[in-house]
Order: C-alpha cells, then sequence, then structure tokens
C-alpha cells in the first residue's frame, strides 16, 4: 500500500508537458484513431484514452473531435503543397523532366510517410458536416486551379501538349488520387515512392507532356510491403 502511494505521489508530482507537447500527443492520438476507426465512428473519448489524458485537457486545446480532425486535414494538406515546387525552364543545372519527377516523387513520398493521413483525405474527410466538405473542395478547387496554371505556363513553353488545361489537370488529379489511395490501401512500403514516381511520369509522358526528346529510365515494379 505505501509502495502504491508512494508511485502516485510521483505520478502527481510529475511535470506536465509543455502546451505544444500535449497539443502534438492528442494530435497524434487522433490521427491513429481516425485512421483506425474512421471519423464517424471515433469518440473524444477514444482519443483522450489513446493519448492518455483527461477529457479536460482535450477541451483545453479542441471543441470537439470535428476541429482535431479539421486540424489534421489542415497539417497534412499543407504538406503536400509544400512538397511542390515551381518548374523553371532557364536552369541549366536541372531539366524539366528532373523537376517534375521531383514534384511527383515529392507528393507521393509525402503520402507515403504519412498513409494514415492519406487514407483519411480519401476515405473521410467528405461527409464530416456541409461547412467542411466546402473547405475540402475548395482545397481541391485551388490544386486544380495551381495545376492548371502551371499546365497552361507549360504549354506557353512547349513542355505540355495541345488541350485544355484545366481537362489535364482532372485527369492528372484523378490519376494520382488513385494510385495514393491503391498505394496506401494495398500497404507499400515507403520505398516504393521512387518506383511509383516513375511509372507516374512514363504516364504524363505518354499523354500531355512534352520533355523535348528525354526519356525516362525504366520503372521497378513496386512491391507490396506490409508497414
Amino acid at each position: 500500500m505505501a509502495e502504491r502511494k508512494t508511485k502516485q505521489r510521483r505520478s502527481s508530482s510529475a511535470p506536465a508537458l509543455p502546451k505544444a507537447e500535449r497539443r502534438q500527443l492528442i494530435l497524434h492520438a487522433a490521427r491513429e484513431v481516425f485512421g483506425r476507426r474512421g471519423f464517424h465512428q471515433a469518440t473524444v473519448e477514444d482519443i483522450v484514452s489513446a493519448a492518455g489524458v483527461a477529457r479536460g485537457t482535450f477541451y483545453l486545446y479542441y471543441a470537439d473531435k470535428r476541429t482535431v480532425f479539421s486540424e489534421l486535414i489542415d497539417r497534412f494538406s499543407a504538406r503536400i503543397a509544400m512538397s511542390i515546387v515551381r518548374i523553371v525552364t532557364s536552369d541549366p543545372a536541372r531539366s524539366v523532366e528532373s523537376q517534375v519527377r521531383e514534384n511527383i516523387r515529392g507528393v507521393i513520398g509525402t503520402a507515403l510517410a504519412e498513409r494514415t493521413m492519406t487514407k483519411i483525405l480519401f476515405t473521410d474527410a467528405m461527409g464530416v458536416d456541409p461547412s467542411f466538405d466546402r473547405r475540402i473542395q475548395s482545397f481541391y478547387d485551388e490544386v486544380v486551379q495551381l495545376l492548371t496554371e502551371s499546365l497552361r505556363e507549360g504549354q506557353r513553353l512547349g513542355i505540355v501538349g495541345e488541350g485544355e488545361p484545366r481537362v489535364f489537370a482532372y485527369l492528372s488529379l484523378g490519376a494520382l488520387k488513385e494510385l495514393l489511395y491503391q498505394a496506401v490501401t494495398l500497404g507499400l512500403a515507403e520505398e516504393s515512392a521512387e518506383a511509383l514516381s516513375e511509372q507516374m511520369l512514363q504516364f504524363l509522358s505518354g499523354g500531355y507532356l512534352r520533355l523535348q526528346g528525354r526519356h525516362t529510365a525504366p520503372a521497378r515494379r513496386p512491391r507490396a510491403k506490409a508497414r
């Protein structure tokens, strides 16, 4: 009994985590809970249990499960956006093909590194509520618009074939979303990103991309590996 009381005193006197670390702890736990149970089945109780914090601690940072879900989506969307850089044709040290490959590799690599968030984005992000659905749709619209503008600029530079840039943007985004969803569903390892990037580049090169005769290296077939 005395030993138990001593442990309780040590636990109660242990220094509390800094606020930023507690918030990160809750975010990490929420990501795993949403990935395992889905948004609609997950509860605040599930999240605080996984995080090992009290419900009151959760409510210091988030009003409900929707707000923590929203922050997870926002952070992941920002990481995806940061993995894409503007392509330039005036840099002799970096070919257009290598820059396109780097962008594709950045998106696929981020998605496979954050497979739980990729799964959440494609399976649970829509249907939370109308206002949240509009935010997600707005995010996709912004991506399409940025891609459309890049493709239009590519046509001006002669590295994108003739056609409607917005249609190309929809086709590209649709192909990439399905590739990422299947890669995560099949449990492909993060090391598969390189091979998947090459295959995606070959697919686009057979369509609207005009890489001035530069050929891509043969892609290796990615092997499905469990996490």
